[in-house]
């Protein structure tokens, strides 16, 4: 499928009625929601889920962060985040083993213990649409651009630095950091990866500021 691209920024409204007719002409609708760290992207997917109701499942690409051990190991857990930090090639078998109705367990990611879950979400049976969210879904490195054209449809969410650096730094407080240690976490590192992420954005089915 080629979803046709639709280049001015559209309403939740939108993109709701956009993902209902396009449910049935592929099966299993597969389909991204991606942006910068901090756009709100595990938000609407979750506002989207409801909104469309059974039928529809959503996998965090989180639940590929590489284990701490092995990203200290390779001197990465610094900049945990990155995309080198995550395992790509077992994200992608896993799109390809949701396309081939082959998967029915995924990893997610526990923020609190910053560690993954093997097997944290389950695909219900009937699912008809597949919501995908993460950082790195429609990103035109090497690996990464391949991956971006798996996608049935896709969204990009489109947010301020400003706004970005509000919320990533009000998530690092809500993790117990000091004013100063949140500040610096969200500048020196996930506004680093969301300045990468803009630079090499591919294009998106639709666009939604948020």
């Amino acid at each position: 499928m080629s979803p046709e691209i639709y280049p001015d920024p559209v309403s939740l409204n939108e993109v709701t009625n956009g993902i209902r007719s396009m449910i049935g002409q592929t099966a299993p609708l597969i389909m991204a929601i991606s942006g910068p760290p901090g756009s709100g992207k595990s938000t609407l997917a979750t506002t989207l889920a409801r909104r469309i109701g059974p039928g529809c499942c959503v996998i965090p690409m989180d639940g590929f962060h590489l284990d701490n051990a092995e990203l200290a190991a390779r001197d990465l857990l610094s900049v945990k985040g990155a995309p080198e930090t995550f395992d790509r090639a077992g994200f992608e078998l896993l799109i390809d083993r949701v396309r081939d109705g082959a998967m029915r367990h995924f990893p997610t990611f526990d923020r609190d213990s910053d560690s993954v879950v093997p097997r944290g979400g389950t695909v219900p049976d009937g699912t008809s649409l597949f919501l995908f969210e993460g950082n790195y879904l429609l990103f035109d490195e090497p690996g990464w651009a391949d991956i971006a054209q798996k996608w049935d449809a896709s969204i990009w969410l489109q947010v301020s630095e400003q706004v970005l650096s509000q919320r990533l730094t009000r998530r690092w407080l809500d993790q117990g950091l000091s004013r100063a240690e949140a500040t610096a976490r969200a500048e020196m590192n996930d506004i680093a990866n969301a300045r990468r992420i803009k630079a090499k954005a591919l294009p998106s089915t639709w666009i939604k500021n948020n």
